[in-house]
């Protein structure tokens, strides 16, 4: 017997309600979709426990120092996730033949949005991979008759209209920042102190396996003068030092007075002002001064606290001025102690930047371990060159070794298309940009780079201005020369160490030691070796 048929306008009602249910369920996909896909993408913050950086990438005036409080350009933020496309609805099971319902069209993925830099692009990239979507909200009154409407069709249709919603699980706000890597090559950082041990347990060790060899041009003082009347290289910004007095200060003990202010005057012009470094030591120069000429004596002022003297030296008589202060100086524990990095990070340094980083790390390790137990704060300058992702980078002083050495890490040489680079800016940064502590502080840079400085800029400062200045504020500076470093880079980076009471350092290769530098009569040891020695040396100064 055939079953009874329904009748017709039944059977439509059924076909048209399962339409509608269907169409419903299709929009609910696609309202759930778009909200998902048009969320905005919120940018990656920076964590607080993150070394600030400074960023330059303008070109300077050389009449006016850069404002130190400069920083870094914001970033847009990064690309949204694209929209998944929503699930079909399922055909409904034909009772006679009705029209099957038209398949809801796939919701356009959205446009990514251009990022303002390449560093941005990395993170939103970055974010995407790390977490999951927003879970969708449904719109009211929507989702409610869809479900009615489904209720409707069961016997229609086969399945559940509860199976058409996606569970998709997750906030990417909360992923983890992990160690992201921007494409201007510094990590983004820690988020939370870390020991010294925690941070080197968190990455590969790199045993440091650079050799070098030192000279100090101030104690081979005629042998520095020949080296400069011999020089044939290509130009270089020099300083008249062929006069030279040494300004030593002691206390009635016999100890060395650092940080004690002098003076050199002649007549009523104000020749030099600076102050002594750890030793006691300071260095004139009147040939470097135009108010010189024609002096035929000088007078020295020193003053530390509340002792002072003001002597007179007959010019050309005595080479070596001393002078003994009336005061008492106790041992000094915790030695304020700032160091910091001046870093080559353009391309051609990449043969060598790992190494220069492990030695790095094993330096600001070892510095921060010594017995002394100094009051360590440690930063460091990244710069390139005009034209590249930045010109100068500032981390500025951080007492925490921890942070400064996943600031280390951070390290990439790129950039850096010619030989020269913009070290003529980057020694002006920092000399000037970072907070060097004044008073009775140990204040130490260490240059590394394998290239000289640009002389070919207009609008930039002068290395041997820089120099100068650095000498006035008690800032000795060890100049060290990777691999590469051509005759004229030897020149001004001895120029920088002589003039600040530094020394010159070089990087050696081979088992003999051999360097292609004007240098003899040097040892050979390993980089860190000698940085740490350097460090302990100037702290020994201070020792009663």
């Amino acid at each position: 017997m055939r079953p009874p048929r329904l009748p017709l306008p039944r059977l439509m009602s059924r076909i048209l309600a399962a339409i509608v249910a269907m169409a419903l369920l299709a929009l609910v996909a696609v309202a759930c979709g778009g909200d998902e896909g048009g969320e905005d993408a919120t940018a990656v913050a920076t964590p607080a426990g993150t070394p600030a950086a400074t960023t330059s990438t303008s070109e300077p005036v050389a009449t006016e120092a850069p404002d130190a409080g400069a920083t870094t350009a914001p970033t847009r933020p990064p690309e949204p996730t694209a929209a998944p496309e929503p699930t079909a609805a399922p055909e409904p099971t034909a009772a006679a033949e009705p029209t099957a319902a038209p398949e809801p069209t796939a919701t356009p993925e959205p446009a990514a949005a251009p990022a303002a830099t390449e560093a941005a692009a990395e993170e939103a990239s970055s974010e995407r991979g790390r977490g999951s979507a927003h879970e969708p909200s449904e719109p009211e009154g929507v989702a409610e008759e869809a479900e009615e409407a489904a209720a409707g069709m069961d016997s229609a249709v086969g399945g559940d209209g509860d199976d058409m919603a996606a569970d998709t699980g997750g906030d990417a706000m909360d992923a983890d920042m992990g160690d992201e890597t921007s494409d201007d090559g510094y990590d983004a950082g820690m988020e939370e102190p870390v020991s010294v041990e925690r941070a080197s347990e968190s990455r590969e060790y790199v045993e440091p396996t650079l050799s070098a060899g030192e000279v100090d041009d101030n104690e081979r003082w005629e042998e520095y003068l020949q080296y400069r009347d011999q020089y044939q290289g290509p130009d270089v910004h020099d300083v008249d030092i062929s006069e030279r007095y040494v300004i030593t200060v002691s206390d009635t003990a016999g100890h060395p007075v650092p940080n004690a202010e002098v003076r050199v005057s002649a007549g009523e012009a104000v020749l030099f002002e600076g102050r002594t470094y750890a030793n006691g030591q300071t260095l004139f120069f009147p040939r470097a001064f135009a108010a010189s000429e024609g002096a035929e004596s000088f007078t020295l002022s020193v003053a530390k606290g509340e002792a002072s003297r003001e002597l007179a030296f007959t010019r050309g008589e005595a080479v070596a001025w001393d002078v003994v202060l009336d005061l008492e100086q106790a041992a000094v524990e915790g030695v304020p102690l700032d160091v910091l990095f001046l870093l080559d990070s353009t391309g051609s340094m990449a043969d060598e930047i790992g190494q220069i980083k492990a030695t790095l790390l094993s330096i600001a390790t070892r510095i921060s371990d010594l017995p002394s137990q100094p009051d360590l704060r440690m930063g460091m300058v990244a710069y390139r060159d005009r034209g590249d992702e930045f010109v100068t980078r500032l981390f500025d002083f951080e007492a925490e070794p921890a942070r400064f050495l996943e600031t280390i890490h951070g390290v990439v040489a790129d950039g850096g298309d010619d030989y020269p680079e913009s070290l003529n800016e980057a020694f002006h940064v920092a000399v000037h940009e970072p907070q060097w502590r004044r008073g009775d502080a140990i204040r130490l840079m260490f240059l590394i780079a394998d290239a000289p400085p640009h002389l070919d800029y207009q609008d930039d400062y002068s290395y041997a201005d820089v120099m100068v200045e650095a000498h006035q504020r008690g800032i000795k500076t060890f100049s060290i020369a990777s691999s590469g470093l051509d005759a004229q880079g030897e020149y001004v980076f001895r120029q920088i160490a002589q003039h600040t009471m530094g020394r010159f350092l070089f990087i050696v290769y081979g088992p003999g030691g051999t360097t292609s530098h004007s240098v003899s009569d040097y040892t050979v040891e390993r980089l860190d070796d000698l940085v740490v020695s350097l460090v302990e040396e100037e702290l020994a100064y201070l020792e009663r």
